[in-house]
């Protein structure tokens, strides 16, 4: 990430700060992994500290279906019904001890605000539009856009549209972009496949001076408890550093190809602790005259792999849905289906678009992934 700063903020922290009227601001440490991680300053026109009640814990912790899964699987998003409200729209579909993933289909904007205090988001818009607002500014959303959330951020979601439908991934550690692609200042690479020009932070929004009952839900350890707090949460008159909300299109990571098949690798947007998330766009196919563009067989003998179905027609699948989701899990050897490498000999192109993630650690399937799975997927490779 790089430094950002937004609205008004004293030229040197940890001093005294006041508004024209000779009010003070209130400075705010925002960072995670106890002072050593990246962090940013805010300053809010009221202390943020400000709590008026706290509800009863409600437990959310997935319900386990499968807890060893051997076979490979194919869950269908669009038989997920929608909900009308954010947080019990989203449908958590695998995890293990280092993220959740699942598939959100709000029809209403949030009354409410709500923080992860345990983990950064991830959401990726696979169908709709809005506004992401949160305590350091405004993100504008549309299809194709990865949105970027790091614990501890207070956010609320405005729908423009009641199809909207969201990949969301939960994870226990920070959410960067790939190491490999950055040098020892932070700044990515020459050869990365996308560059910071890419990548979004919020817009700067006038802050809330008000006062009432604020509803902020809060999530930590698989509960969810209700917070009312005596102020606005959007009252930041400004703030600096590298730790922020922000978003990327999916559109904008430039594909890395070659003469013969590329490995998974190379599709790699961000990482986090023991997964990394990748990005399939449309690229040219491999180029040597005997190339097949279609990907060899292969076992994940390290990790299970997941793959979310966006957009176009995925080159190596035979009967994918768009909204799908496909798990292959770890030592179970998997490729391209039959007549999918055939077919994709002397093809020049692909338009797929596909959000990858590969977990190190296996996962567990819950009731609602079940609910909505092709039992007839784990045989249909046979000729």
């Amino acid at each position: 990430m790089r430094y950002i700063d937004r609205g008004s903020i004293p030229q040197k922290r940890h001093t005294i700060y006041k508004s024209k009227e000779g009010k003070f601001y209130y400075e705010q440490l925002f960072g995670t992994e106890g002072f050593h991680g990246v962090s940013s300053l805010l300053y809010h026109i009221h202390r943020p500290t400000q709590i008026k009640k706290i509800g009863t814990p409600l437990d959310v912790s997935p319900k386990v279906a499968v807890e060893k899964n051997i076979a490979p699987r194919r869950f269908q998003g669009k038989n997920l019904a929608p909900e009308q409200d954010f947080l019990e729209s989203r449908k958590i579909l695998m995890f293990n001890n280092d993220l959740k993933m699942g598939l959100a289909k709000p029809l209403q904007s949030m009354t409410y605000f709500y923080k992860n205090g345990h983990q950064d988001e991830l959401y990726f818009v696979h169908e709709g539009e809005g506004i992401l607002k949160t305590m350091l500014g405004n993100l504008e959303f549309a299809k194709g856009d990865y949105l970027i959330i790091p614990r501890g951020t207070i956010f609320q979601f405005e729908f423009h549209s009641t199809s909207t439908v969201l990949f969301f991934v939960e994870s226990n550690s920070p959410i960067y972009t790939p190491k490999r692609y950055r040098n020892e200042f932070g700044q990515l690479l020459e050869h990365s496949p996308f560059c910071e020009r890419d990548i979004v932070a919020p817009t700067f929004i006038e802050p809330k001076d008000e006062k009432g009952d604020f509803l902020i839900k809060v999530k930590k350890e698989n509960q969810i408890t209700d917070f009312i707090y005596a102020t606005h949460p959007f009252d930041v008159v400004g703030w600096d550093g590298f730790f922020y909300p922000f978003k990327f299109n999916i559109k904008n990571f430039e594909p890395i190809t070659g003469r013969i098949h590329q490995p998974p690798p190379v599709h790699q947007n961000f990482e986090a602790h023991n997964f990394v998330i990748c990005s399939f766009v449309s690229r040219m196919y491999d180029y040597h005259p005997e190339a097949i563009p279609a990907p060899y067989n292969h076992s994940n003998i390290d990790s299970d792999e997941v793959l979310f179905y966006t957009e176009g027609d995925f080159m190596s699948r035979n009967e994918i849905d768009l909204m799908d989701f496909t798990l292959h899990p770890g030592g179970i050897v998997h490729g391209p289906h039959p007549g999918a490498m055939e077919r994709s000999i002397g093809k020049k192109f692909t338009e797929e678009y596909a959000v990858m993630i590969d977990p190190f650690r296996p996962l567990q399937i819950t009731q609602e992934a079940i609910n909505i799975e092709d039992e007839k997927y784990a045989t249909s490779w046979l000729d």
